[in-house]
């Protein structure tokens, strides 16, 4: 008797025609498809500006609700070190001149577990991570392709909130439900707003919602929605030259791939080969109910990742103005 299960594919064979940045900007190069927003793109977001309404898009550390993480990671631990009762009798508070007391607290937390950025060499297959430097390079910390280049280069440019749960006139995106590009094209013109080149593309699809009401039961066949594979798709990233994708899950794309079963084809096929920044567990909330209202879909972004050494990615308060 002979297994019948289908067997995915390797990446090396579904992304052996798949187009490559490796190269583009320079052989030492650890930012890839941020190279795209030069002076230029910035300066047109700036002038988006117009109301002076300010969002920030982390999602809170230490949620009383909990914190949703990548299945495997566990949420950040916040432990208060020094508080008054430090001062009571026989505390450990230490005496200043003048009588200063003072709060003092720490985490430990999964440098990806909170709103983050990717860096470029987080994730890999064949042997070699974005622009073609060797995987070992990761061993001890990453070498080449850390998030520290994208945190010291900061990113600003024009972005698109692209309301996929509204669009398809749902609270939250199903589990393993999945859009393409074309759906991504639908949805901004039902939104009265144009994806143009080297847009930084912002995804909400208020999956995460659905953790805050399940709790642990939120895991359990594990599978977000998201964008899917195709050769089309990522044809589209590289000719439309998107710097940044970011996105409300935890990992951006649908969790497995509905048409071949591999896991993460876009952290490959976009991250790994077109240098594309990916920027997840954002909180879209108060941004898109302000779109929905006022109908503007376009603003100036601007993010700065915490500056790691050698991280594999760190968090980020990524910062909208309208």
């Amino acid at each position: 008797m002979t297994d019948s299960t289908p067997t995915s594919p390797a990446l090396t064979e579904l992304l052996k025609d798949a187009p490559t940045n490796w190269g583009k900007w320079g052989d030492d190069d650890e930012v890839g498809s941020l190279n795209y927003l030069g002076p230029e793109q910035v300066l047109a977001a700036v002038r988006l500006v117009s109301a002076g309404k300010v969002f920030t898009l982390q999602r809170l550390i230490g949620d009383p609700k909990g914190d949703p993480v990548w299945p495997g990671r566990t949420p950040a631990v916040r432990t208060q070190v020094l508080d008054e009762s430090d001062w009571d009798e026989g505390g450990k508070g230490a005496s200043f001149p003048g009588g200063l007391h003072y709060a003092d607290d720490k985490i430990d937390a999964y440098l990806q577990g909170s709103t983050q950025y990717d860096a470029l060499g987080h994730l890999w297959y064949d042997g070699k991570i974005w622009n073609g430097y060797d995987a070992r390079t990761t061993v001890g910390g990453l070498e080449k392709a850390s998030v520290l280049p994208i945190a010291e280069r900061g990113i600003v440019g024009r972005a698109v909130l692209l309301d996929m749960a509204r669009f398809r006139g749902k609270e939250t995106l199903d589990k393993g439900e999945t859009f393409t590009h074309e759906d991504l094209q639908e949805c901004a013109a039902a939104q009265g707003a144009q994806i143009q080149k080297r847009d930084i593309l912002v995804i909400r699809t208020n999956f995460l919602q659905q953790f805050h009401e399940q709790g642990d039961a939120f895991y359990e066949g594990f599978n977000e929605p998201g964008l899917v594979y195709s050769p089309e798709l990522v044809q589209w990233f590289q000719d439309m030259e998107i710097p940044n994708l970011v996105t409300d899950t935890i990992a951006n794309e649908v969790t497995f791939d509905p048409n071949n079963g591999v896991a993460l084809v876009l952290h490959s096929a976009l991250m790994r080969n077109l240098g594309v920044t990916l920027t997840e567990i954002a909180d879209l909330e108060k941004l898109a109910a302000d779109c929905a209202e006022d109908k503007r879909y376009e603003f100036l972004y601007v993010a700065a990742p915490l500056k790691v050494s050698k991280a594999a990615g760190t968090p980020v308060n990524p910062v909208v103005i309208k």
